[in-house]
């Protein structure tokens, strides 16, 4: 049997079954392929860092698990991620924290790094194809110990993160400037109080005023796009986050600055699907974090569940793809660090795709013609129509294997050769 013969036919079937509905999925495929995912690079390492004394992590966040194998330098980090960019489909970009800096192992204050501590990751980028993120770390550090950084009350610590919040933007901005893809620079702060406080005012004052700070030095729209980061709380600030969520509404938009919505920051019962549409009647933008919250902000692995393809098809239903830039945040110790990053990004992928496959102009007629029985039958029909099918051609297009029995086994190989060794 000519397999090959066989699998075009069966595409051929798929698009014809789409086409049925008014979906073109050539237009599906070349939109998807279209769409950046930004991949977080601290999967790799376990949010470790390249800093000459990095401590415990800190901050309220914890990376579980011990599997062999974790990236311990630089080089070793960016060989990883060559190997599951190569099992990746479409156009993606690397996120980087600022404690991922290539300093030659000199010691640089974070209120000193500039874009030549990074030169070498636009280099590698531009040889792999790669955007670049930026996020400053306000964690893990000395002047971070006390919980509270952009709103502590010392004027000197908050001075010194006031800082460290500008080179960010301004590394950002190279970026964007070197490797011609809009780099986001994400502000994401821990400060909290694990019990309840008495004056939530002040401290947010103060948070307010850094923010003025940051902010004031401008940046080109074109290259740097800031974006603020709530958090519903953290480990060690179960009691209150200064940078709540209804903070970082009104950050956003009296700054003119994308928000960062992070599906493990909210309550259990909030979806981020649901408050795209809302920001977006009033903010330029959005930054998507993309986890997978168990019980809270556990961070696993992204599946494609429900809610992967809720987030994927409220961007595409709303016309929303060039105001939500895609970001992925989460990190697993527990199994494979570059299986994590290939099943997280190919499920994100796999939701870009599902949503532009969707007949969205059929769909919202029966909503405007108020006929939600056809809409409830036509959501129900869509979810067995041949999406496998279409999405092993998008691989094959992409030059990366289709199914799991070819790429696992090409980082298992890596594992055994490489990893094992470490």
């Amino acid at each position: 049997m000519d397999l090959k013969k066989y699998s075009k036919s069966n595409f051929e079937y798929a698009k014809e079954a789409y086409a049925n509905l008014g979906v073109d999925v050539e237009a599906a495929i070349e939109k998807t392929g279209k769409t950046p995912v930004s991949i977080q690079c601290w999967q790799g390492d376990d949010v470790t860092g390249f800093e000459s004394s990095s401590g415990d992590l800190t901050g309220g966040i914890q990376s579980t698990g011990n599997y062999p194998g974790k990236a311990r330098n630089i080089d070793e980090l960016r060989k990883d991620f060559e190997l599951a960019n190569s099992l990746i489909p479409g156009t993606k970009k690397l996120s980087l924290h600022a404690i991922y800096l290539d300093a030659g192992g000199k010691k640089i204050e974070r209120n000193e790094i500039e874009p030549e501590h990074f030169k070498s990751w636009v280099e590698w980028a531009r040889e792999n194809g790669l955007g670049l993120d930026f996020n400053p770390t306000f964690f893990s550090h000395p002047l971070s110990a006390s919980g509270f950084t952009l709103s502590s009350e010392d004027e000197g610590i908050r001075k010194f993160w006031v800082e460290h919040g500008i080179k960010s933007r301004l590394i950002s901005e190279y970026f964007g400037k070197e490797l011609g893809m809009v780099s986001c620079n994400n502000l994401w702060i821990p400060d909290g109080f694990k019990d309840t406080p008495v004056n939530r005012a002040k401290k947010r004052d103060i948070l307010a005023k850094s923010y003025d700070e940051i902010f004031a030095v401008k940046t080109d729209d074109r290259y740097n796009l800031d974006s603020v980061e709530s958090k519903v709380f953290g480990i060690g600030v179960e009691s209150c986050t200064i940078g709540s969520h209804e903070f970082y509404m009104g950050c956003a938009m009296k700054h003119n600055v994308l928000l960062t919505l992070d599906t493990g920051h909210y309550h259990p019962t909030e979806l981020i699907s649901d408050k795209i549409s809302s920001v977006l009647e009033y903010m330029k933008g959005i930054m998507l974090h993309v986890s997978r919250p168990v019980r809270w902000d556990s961070d696993h692995v992204v599946i494609l569940d429900d809610e992967l393809k809720a987030i994927a098809c409220e961007i595409h239903r709303g016309g929303f793809s060039d105001r939500v830039h895609i970001g992925l945040d989460f990190f697993d110790g527990s199994i494979n660090r570059i299986a994590c990053w290939t099943i997280g990004a190919r499920n994100m992928e796999k939701a870009i795709l599902w949503a532009a496959l969707e007949p969205v102009k059929m769909l919202q007629k029966f909503e405007e013609d108020e006929d939600y029985t056809s809409r409830l039958a036509y959501l129900e029909e869509i979810k067995t129509l041949p999406f496998g099918i279409v999405w092993d051609e998008y691989c094959e297009r992409c030059g990366v294997p289709s199914g799991s029995d070819a790429w696992l086994k090409i980082v298992k190989q890596y594992e055994s050769d490489v990893l094992s060794k470490r």
